[in-house]
């Protein structure tokens, strides 16, 4: 027996993608450097040596792309915008026609009746700035402020949905302290100002949305995960807890409680930080109340601790009774639902939404032209059964945005792993979708979905 899941009706269903994973068109139309365009032809930073200089052809197709999305009838379109496509060196020196595609997609949306949702930030910084600092320099806060206003000002009467940053946690840790990500720095301090400044500029950018009189929504995207002690000890509770402080907490609570976790500025001070880039009145600006916190889930960690003397860095252990993606991550829709109620019950009673939720698979074009993707229905299928636990235990989530809608450039995983519901060929740039796209779209068609039993 199935069981017949259903939504609220004014649920709303999207998709997602970012600029650097599906634009191309790197050097098009007055397009500056960003530091992803640098970062990926380093040599050795991506893998197969891929870079995103055509990525899905984006700029050139995004009319049928958009004949795609109307087709399986999603009510939002959550894209970013590339700030060095805007302001190729960062200040203030406007480029119009890179404005202007944006203008296209947007218009081109509302004719189909979809409504655009724009991520302001998706980690393709500005190469000049960089140069003069990045992230790490205050004045950048500044620029993106200038950015963002610019952007109010074009599209504001348009877009009614805005989110400023996409996961400060990947842009911070992962690009400056870990290096695994644009700019590849591996200096804890950096990754600390850098954060700081991010959630800054966060702050600054919804106080000017407010500013400008716009009746629209803005918010924040936010990677989280809950975190669990792979054993019942001290020292694997202490390694979860300051795990969790250093994917969740070091970002919700600036944002939601206008201070940084005590217990966390003690560990980095520990591991040789200095908390010594706080201004007097940051962390007020940072709390700027939003409309909204947009969640993305993929995963939970089960860690132990590492030895490190200053609980914090971890190692991780992958359920192995558990099924896991093609990149190995765990699929456990459960989290979703369990991030969602902790959300609520420590940090407010807000809207939220799923901004991103998605998951790779070995996807192949069969003989019959189909891409069959049995994996991923069935992990849209659970975890859109998650997002409706939560609701129905009075979380309020407004609506769910899949990753991806096309396979894309994924970063320093180049173009091997698949997230898309629709399957790009890269050397012709024919789009396919997939057995998961059909999926979807009879989901979105009825609102509704059904749930085999025990699942």
């Amino acid at each position: 027996m199935n069981r017949q899941i259903q939504l609220p009706p004014d649920f709303l269903w999207g998709v997602a993608t970012s600029s650097y994973q599906i634009e191309g068109a790197v050097a098009e139309d007055g397009r500056g450097e960003s530091i992803w365009d640098r970062f990926s032809h380093t040599p050795g930073k991506i893998d197969n040596g891929d870079n995103g200089d055509a990525a899905c052809d984006h700029y050139h197709r995004y009319a049928d792309d958009i004949e795609l999305m109307a087709e399986l009838g999603v009510g939002a379109y959550r894209f970013s915008v590339a700030w060095p496509r805007v302001f190729p060196d960062g200040g203030t020196q406007l480029n119009r026609k890179g404005l202007d595609f944006y203008q296209r997609l947007t218009d081109r949306l509302l004719d189909r009746g979809i409504a655009p949702a724009v991520t302001l930030y998706h980690w393709d910084l500005p190469q000049a700035l960089q140069d003069r600092g990045g992230w790490t320099n205050r004045d950048t806060v500044a620029r993106f402020s200038h950015y963002a206003e610019t952007l109010y000002d074009a599209l504001g009467d348009r877009v009614e949905l805005w989110m400023t940053h996409n996961e400060p946690w990947v842009a911070g840790f992962l690009g400056d302290f870990r290096g695994v990500h644009a700019p590849g720095s591996t200096d804890l301090q950096a990754a600390l100002r850098t954060i700081h400044h991010l959630l800054l500029s966060h702050g600054e950018a919804v106080a000017a949305y407010r500013a400008s009189g716009r009746s629209g929504q803005i918010g924040i995207v936010l990677s989280l995960h809950p975190t669990y002690p792979v054993d019942d000890t001290q020292e694997d509770r202490a390694a979860a807890e300051g795990s969790d402080g250093y994917t969740n907490r070091w970002f919700l609570d600036p944002i939601f409680r206008a201070s940084y976790p005590a217990d966390m500025i003690e560990r980095f001070q520990r591991a040789g930080a200095r908390i010594d880039f706080v201004e007097d009145t940051d962390l007020a600006a940072m709390a700027e109340p939003t409309d909204f916190l947009g969640v993305n889930y993929y995963f939970p960690r089960r860690v132990s601790a590492s030895g490190a003397e200053f609980g914090w860095k971890v190692k991780e252990h992958p359920d192995p009774g558990v099924p896991t993606t093609a990149l190995g991550w765990e699929i456990t829709p459960s989290g979703l639902t369990e991030t969602l109620l902790r959300l609520r019950a420590e940090y407010g009673d807000m809207p939220f939404y799923v901004t991103e939720n998605g998951a790779v698979f070995a996807d192949e074009v069969e003989p019959d032209g189909r891409v069959n993707d049995p994996g991923r229905v069935d992990f849209l299928r659970r975890h859109f059964a998650a997002a409706q636990q939560a609701i129905s235990a009075g979380v309020d989530l407004r609506g769910y945005f899949v990753w991806s809608l096309l396979d894309n450039f994924e970063w320093a995983f180049g173009y091997s792993p698949r997230f898309g519901i629709v399957y790009v060929d890269f050397q012709t740039q024919r789009r396919i979708p997939k057995d998961s796209f059909a999926f979807y779209r009879d989901v979105i068609a009825t609102n509704s979905f059904e749930l085999p039993d025990g699942a």
